[in-house]
């Protein structure tokens, strides 16, 4: 099997509701333990952490955010799981999102010009495609998530296209990936894949149970199918570049 070598065995999750008490992922620092051991498990060693944000929503600030990464990663140490996490945020797109951002009221992809933004599944076209320009031309780089929910986007490929040569990046969600969501998503993705188009795979986990951090067999899949190049950029290379705000 094309698998990754031993310099590459660990995978950076780039979007995952792991932080406590703030959205709708992770109840309590208890369930986060959950997540966070079966991740490492999962062979997951770095997280970029996404609560959302939303409007009209209590977001959590980058203040409360850390304070939970400190006690999350206190509670590591004494279990030794070794896994680094970065602060973060799934940023629900409205046109004040730059305005949010430099204001300090959402965050970036671990303190870089990264932005991960997301839509209603219902969302135009149109509105997606100016959205992304909109935080282009602020001097972020958006990367679109799970892109496989956008319906009028799915609609015809040469969209993702498009999105990706204007800048944007584009994350799936290793669930969708491996069929849970229908065989019809599953086959969208394989399309993207095997152009290239997808930058990121991600679990967007929300528990340890029917949303938990599965990676490893999304990742022995993607090595199989597409190659262990491929592999390493989507779950190694590219999120590293994020976390060192690199161009990708």
């Amino acid at each position: 099997m094309n698998r990754m070598p031993k310099s590459y065995d660990k995978y950076t999750d780039i979007h995952i509701h792991v932080i406590p008490g703030v959205d709708d992922g992770s109840g309590d620092p208890d369930m986060s333990m959950e997540m966070l051991r079966y991740a490492y498990a999962e062979g997951i060693g770095r997280m970029i952490v996404t609560p959302h944000n939303k409007p009209m929503h209590h977001n959590a600030g980058r203040e409360k955010i850390e304070q939970l990464i400190q006690l999350l990663e206190t509670r590591m140490r004494q279990e030794g799981i070794a896994i680094e996490l970065y602060p973060g945020n799934e940023l629900y797109y409205r046109e004040e999102l730059a305005e949010r951002i430099e204001q300090g009221r959402a965050l970036t992809m671990a303190g870089s010009k990264y932005v991960l933004i997301e839509f209603m599944p219902s969302d135009g076209w149109e509105y997606i495609r100016d959205g992304v320009n909109n935080m282009l031309m602020a001097g972020y780089r958006p990367i679109l998530a799970h892109i496989e929910r956008y319906q009028e986007v799915c609609r015809d490929i040469e969209r993702a296209v498009r999105l990706h040569e204007m800048g944007c990046y584009i994350q799936v969600n290793t669930a969708s990936l491996m069929g849970r969501y229908g065989m019809g998503i599953k086959g969208y993705i394989k399309k993207l894949l095997k152009q290239q188009l997808v930058d990121f795979v991600a679990t967007d986990a929300h528990n340890a149970a029917n949303r938990a951090p599965d990676m490893d067999k999304c990742a022995e899949y993607i090595a199989r199918k597409y190659g262990g190049d491929y592999l390493r950029k989507l779950l190694v290379e590219n999120p590293e570049r994020v976390i060192r705000d690199e161009y990708i």
